[in-house]
Formats: C-alpha cells, structure tokens, sequence
C-alpha cells in the first residue's frame, strides 16, 4: 500500500514559532529588567522535581512536555482514580470504559482494550508499564506526584508511548514518623476512608503503609422496569505496603506490594440516542435533553432479558527498585510482578442495523499476569558528557473467557463463546548520551531497538448451552503469532536563553507493536482445531502492522517576575503512519472486532500553560491548547475514503483558567478556588459505519473551599465538581453503547495529620 505523505503544517508551526520568539524576547527584556528581583522568592511558585528523562531534575529545566500533578492538588480536586485527570492536564482525555482505562494524547489513542491489543500512551505506576487497560483503573493512593509527558517517550520508556505516557509514582517510606487519616462524605452516597502511616525502624530500615476504602452509589438510573441495581458505583478497597532498606552507605533497595479490589456494576452505559438524534439516518445530531435523562439506561431489549451486571476486579503487584552507587556511574534495577484476575457480566446495547438493537448479556473471566525487569546504567559527575543506557524485558500472558447470549436473531446459537490465551514478549536495549557543547546548550540522541513477539490460541464456539458439547457444537480456529522489531531514536537540542529560561528542540520517533483480529490462516491448526480454506482469513486481514510515528517539537520554559510568573510554551507536528484502528464487523456470520491499519494521520498544535503568583496568597493557573488532529490517507470502508476527517477526542482549541486565594480567618487559613475548562467541538466516530457524533463545545466549572487551623493538624475541605451539572459522551463504541461523563457531585473531607 501506498502511504500518502502529509504536507508540513506551515501555517501552524509558523504561528507556533513566531509565538515561542516572541516569548523568547520577552523572556530576555523581563529578566534584563529585573535581575535584583529574581532573588525575591517570598511568593514564588514552588519548583517541582521530576524524573520525566530517567534523571532527578526540575519540570522547568526538563525538555520535553509535561504536566506534574502534585499528591496535594489531587487531594484538593477530589481525583482519586485516573479518569479524573483529563480535564486538568493540556491536550490530554483520559476515559473509563466498562473494558478498562483509554488515554487520548493530542488527538492519539487506541479503543482496542482486549488483550492483544496495546495502548497509543502508556500508563506507569511508579516507572513500571501497566499492559491491560483494566489493569490501570485502580484507585490513587498515597501519591508523591503525577507526571504525564506529552509526545513520544520510546527511547527512555520504550514501546507503546507514540503518544505519551501517565507514570503515577507513590511516595517512598521517609526517616520521618508521620501520618494521617481522611474521611470523605458527599453526593451520590459517597463515602471514604483511607489511611498512610510512616515508620522508620532503624536508620537502615523505613516502613510506609497506605490503605483505602470508598462507595458511591450509582450516577446511571435505571429506567428499564427492573429491580436491578444500575452502573457507574463504586465499591473499591486499596491497600500498598513499602520498605526502603540501605544496604551499606552506596546502594538502597525500596520493595513494594500493592493490593485492589473493585466490586460493582459495570454497566457503564446507556444507548447513544440518549445524547443524539438522527442516528438510525447514519446522521448523529445533539439532543437537547436534561441530565437524569442522559444518565438513564432506558433500553428493554425485546430479545433477552437483562440481570443484574457486575465486576469482581483483583489486582496485585510486587515491584522491586534497587540503586547502587558506583562511583562514576549509578546502577538501577526495575523489576515488578503483577497480576489481574477480572470476571463480569455486562448487559450490552447491541444494535446490528440503524434502527435495530439487540440486548447482549456478556459474561467475562480473565486472567492476566506480566514480568518486567530493566537494568540500567547512567553516569554520574559534572562532565561534559553524561549518558545512560540499559536492557528490558517484559511479558505478559492472559487466559480469557467471553461469551455472549442474545444474538439468534443474527443468526447465532444461544451462546457465542471465544476461550483464548494469548502471550507477548518484549525484549529492548536503549541508550541516551548529553553533550556539553557550551556553557548553555546541550545537545542530546538516544536510540532503542525492540523486538516484540505476540502470539494466541483459541477458538470461536458456537455453542448450544453454556458448556462446549462437541456433539452438538462447532468450533472455529483462533491462531496467530507475529514477531515486529524497530528502531526508535531521539534527537534534542536545549539552550539557557537566561538563568529561568529554557529553550528546546526535539525530532524523535515512536513506534507500537503491531498484532492480530480474530480468525486463522488456511493450513493452520492448534488445539485440535483445523482451519480449512472455508473457514479461514489472510494473512492480511489476520495481521495488522506496527504504528509508527515521527514528531518535530520545539517549546520554551520560563520562570519571570522573580519566580512568580512560569510559562510553558511548545508547538508540535506529528506525523503518523499505519495508525491502528479497532471497531466491530461481521466476519463469516459473526460479530469480531477488528483492528486494521488506517493510513496516515497527523496531528499538530501549540501548547501553553503556567502559573501566575499574585498579592500575598493568589495563584492564578492558565492554559490554552489549539490541536489540529486529522486523517490524511484512511479508506473507512473499500469505497469511502475520510482523508481530512478529524481523530477522535481533539478539539480545535480548550482553554482553561484557576484562580485560588488564602485568607487569614478565624485564627486559621481559609482557601478558595475556582477552575474552568473551556473546550470547543470535538468528535468520537466509527468509521466502519460512517457515523461521526459531534460533542459541542462546552465549560466544565470546579469548586474548592478548605480551611486549617493555625498550628493544627486537621483541616477541612469542601469541594463541587461539574458546577453546570452538564454530561457528555466520553466513548462510543460500534454499537451505540455510550460512556457518560460523571454529573455534578459535592464532596466535604477531613484530613488529620500527625
């Protein structure tokens, strides 16, 4: 196939760096003017550390694209769970399907969340990749900080970062005896306790556990009839035990065990026709409707009847961090352990034509496990050269269960079963070298080969009852093994244009294993299942192929008016080819999800956000984001072609504003904040049905209020979210199933320190 080549984005990125220049130039005129000011730190905004690049640095000395959200600011805003994220952080939609986690990063994501596929960004607890995204849904809990980098990340963090990544890194046991208790109450039945205490045994030895516990009842109304309790509740326990031990005066080992469990509905949606009209037409209009009436799952499907849906999610992981101090070189070993065990029954809005839908009652049983050990290398010292390099392995098996009830009107037996375990292996070497070349530039190139291997045996069971009967029931082959590798490389330049002010250029490549649909190559057999030439597919509609990526980006970081003002600057073009694309189709008389390669997309924008400090206790937060996220080659069916349509979730521009003031009161300290995010029109399409449902522009308004006692080690904190009580669609999948966001909640908690 023929990839068409995307133009460069002249007009934008000419836009883009004459705005960086013009920044440059005020950032020089300001700190000319003010360099006695610069030493006047009573009010400037806190530096942030971060290991964005495998290396301890400040977020504004750190070249590349990022947003740190601190544990505090997540207790403040009430985000205790990744989906809570997204509206906070620049060019970035995090969403919680009933499958698991989809993050969206300058208009980049991927809706395949079954276990062979692998996400467009990465998510990373504590440095470790999370493969499933069901795996990624547990709770925050005892959290230093949130650092979510913007752009491709494969050299330093490897594959499946095209578009970024999310690492959520928990706080380390401390020489410190501390704690502290919170309790939450609001909306919704909303209720909460969690717990962390620090211990330190000996000057060798230092203990932290954390622990959690919330319910809420559900935002979805039943409006079917029935007596069943309906989704989007929680019921969520967390627990993460941690020991920090120094072996000797040059090497620290930090052990840590993390437990969650969530037991709930999981029916998360309602039909699409909730939040639009016109879609039997193939023509999506927004409905103009209430709230409650959005949140009602109003379905009575004429097929089946419904039952009770439900989530029983297990997760568990043992990691281990060793460093080791060798002088002119630090030696660090990564190497964690998880495991996820995950069963649901899921009552599906299925519809098979425009004006048709079905109900499907899914039940899931699946069992994931995955290994990763790195091994890493970086030098130490002031030299003109500093460098890092390292080996990483990673694999992961899942043995997983779906069957299906409510599909003979399609043709289908009673129960559509698919049993499969599918495996991967991941094996990298990667390395990153920093020249010196002057007193203010530096100029950087990393490289990372990987070879990746996918591979899975199952089948597709037609089937009379609940249990395969090979009497009466047949069976088609599932089988499939790719091997991949690439090459991902990074180029950068960096330049002080002042003592605050940073300058940075970066052209890098990213890459995402590719992988295999549903179905087997003629001449194949597995499991004592033939695949005859009748019953098979080709190699081309059985495989798909790597995603792949180039990225230009140039951005500045500045810190004016003595460290009262930071401004974050960076424009961005990427241009991507074979941009994988999942979405449902009928193969051999049944229903399969399918992922193929979409051709060519690019994505290019301008990215701006800081802090601004005023008077004695005023923080003023801005941001403003313009995206322009398209196709540029893509056929969605054989004869229809969406070159220029936009990608999903990646409106043209969002705007947002805070403002947060501290007021002496009451022999205490009152705190009040304000946050809105104003965003314009974006899409979520299907393509392999022409339907494109349009989100209209909307503002999404926050409130906070706390107050702490002078000298007192409690605090309270009111907080309302979602101010207009307005919801949206956050996924649509191919048969009109539809993730609302969350309504309007209110939320006061307590907080007792010691």
């Amino acid at each position: 196939m023929t990839v068409k080549q995307v133009r460069p984005a002249q007009k934008l990125l000419a836009v883009a760096v004459s705005g960086i220049a013009w920044g440059l130039g005020c950032a020089h005129a300001v700190q000319a003017q003010e360099a006695p000011a610069i030493q006047e730190q009573n009010n400037a905004v806190p530096e942030v550390v971060v290991t964005a690049q495998r290396t301890v640095s400040t977020a504004s000395r750190t070249p590349v694209a990022m947003s740190v959200l601190q544990g505090e600011q997540l207790r403040e805003l009430g985000a205790d769970n990744p989906a809570s994220l997204g509206a906070r952080l620049p060019n970035v939609h995090v969403d919680q399907a009933f499958s698991g986690l989809r993050v969206t990063i300058r208009g980049i994501s991927n809706n395949d969340t079954t276990d062979k596929g692998d996400p467009s960004a990465a998510f990373m607890q504590d440095g470790v990749y999370i493969a499933r995204p069901a795996g990624q849904a547990a709770n925050f809990l005892d959290v230093d900080r949130i650092e979510v980098l913007r752009g491709p990340q494969g050299t330093l963090y490897g594959r499946n970062t095209t578009a970024g990544l999310v690492n959520v890194i928990s706080n380390a046991p401390t020489a410190q005896l501390e704690g502290r208790v919170a309790l939450e109450a609001g909306s919704y039945g909303n209720r909460k306790l969690e717990g962390v205490i620090n211990v330190p045994v000996n000057d060798g030895l230092a203990l932290r556990a954390a622990v959690s516990t919330r319910k809420q009842d559900p935002f979805l109304r039943n409006g079917q009839g029935t007596r069943f309790k309906p989704g989007m509740d929680r019921d969520d326990r967390d627990a993460r035990l941690s020991a920090r031990l120094a072996l000797g005066r040059d090497a620290a080992l930090l052990l840590r065990y993390d437990h969650s469990e969530a037991t709930n509905n999981n029916d998360r949606f309602v039909p699409d026709t909730n939040f639009y009209t016109g879609v039997a037409a193939g023509a999506p209009s927004w409905r103009d409707t209430s709230t409650d009436e959005r949140l009602s799952m109003g379905f009575r499907p004429a097929n089946i009847a419904p039952v009770q849906g439900m989530q029983d999610r297990r997760a568990r992981g043992l990691l281990a961090d060793l460093s080791w101090n060798l002088g002119p070189a630090t030696l660090y070993y990564l190497g964690s352990r998880r495991e996820l065990d995950q069963q649901m029954v899921n009552n599906y809005y299925y519809r098979i034509s425009p004006a048709i839908a079905l109900g499907v009652i899914n039940s899931y049983d699946g069992a994931n496990t995955q290994d990763s050990h790195e091994l890493r290398l970086a030098t130490r010292g002031s030299g003109p050269l500093s460098a890092q390099g390292g080996l990483y392995y990673f694999s992961e098996e899942s043995d997983t269960r779906y069957a299906f009830q409510g599909l003979r009107p399609v043709g289908l037996p009673p129960y559509y079963a698919f049993p499969l375990v599918t495996e991967a292996a991941s094996r990298a070497v990667f390395g990153q070298v920093t020249w010196r070349a002057g007193e203010s530039l530096r100029l950087s190139a990393g490289a990372r080969r990987t070879l990746d291997h996918k591979w899975r045996v199952g089948s597709t069971d037609f089937q009379q009852g609940p249990s395969f009967n090979p009497a009466t029931d047949r069976r088609l082959l599932n089988a499939a093994d790719l091997s991949t590798a690439r090459t991902t490389w990074r180029l950068g330049a960096e330049f002080d244009l002042a003592p605050s002010t940073l300058a940075y250029l970066s052209l890098a490549t990213g890459y995402k294993a590719g992988a295999f649909n549903d179905g087997c190559v003629a001449g194949t057999s597995a499991l004592g299942i033939p695949c005859p030439a009748a019953a098979a597919v080709t190699p081309e509609f059985l495989y798909y192929q790597p995603e792949e990526l180039r990225a230009w980006e140039a951005g500045l970081k500045s810190r004016l008016l003595g460290g009262r003002l930071t401004v974050n600057a960076s424009a961005f073009h990427y241009d991507y080819t074979n941009l994988q694309l999942t979405g449902n189709a009928i193969v051999a008389g049944a229903p399969r999800l399918l992922t193929r390669n979409a051709g060519a997309a690019r994505s290019r924008g301008i990215e701006l956000d800081g802090e601004l400090r005023v008077g004695s206790g005023g923080r003023l937060q801005y941001g403003l984001t313009l995206l322009d996220a398209r196709y540029v080659s893509y056929m969605a069916t054989p004869t229809v072609s969406w070159a220029g349509h936009k990608l999903d979730r990646a409106p043209s521009h969002v705007f947002t504003l805070g403002y947060q003031q501290r007021f002496p009161l009451a022999g205490g300290q009152l705190t009040g904040g304000l946050f809105a995010r104003a965003s314009g029109e974006y899409v979520l399409a299907v393509p392999s049905q022409l339907l494109t449902y349009r989100v209209p522009s909307h503002t999404s308004t926050d409130a906070t209020l706390a107050w702490a006692p002078a000298g007192s080690s409690w605090s309270i904190l009111a907080r309302v979210r979602n101010i207009e009580n307005k919801v949206r669609p956050s996924i649509i999948d191919s048969f009109g199933m539809t993730t609302p966001t969350a309504p309007r909640t209110a939320d006061l908690r307590l907080d007792l320190r010691f």
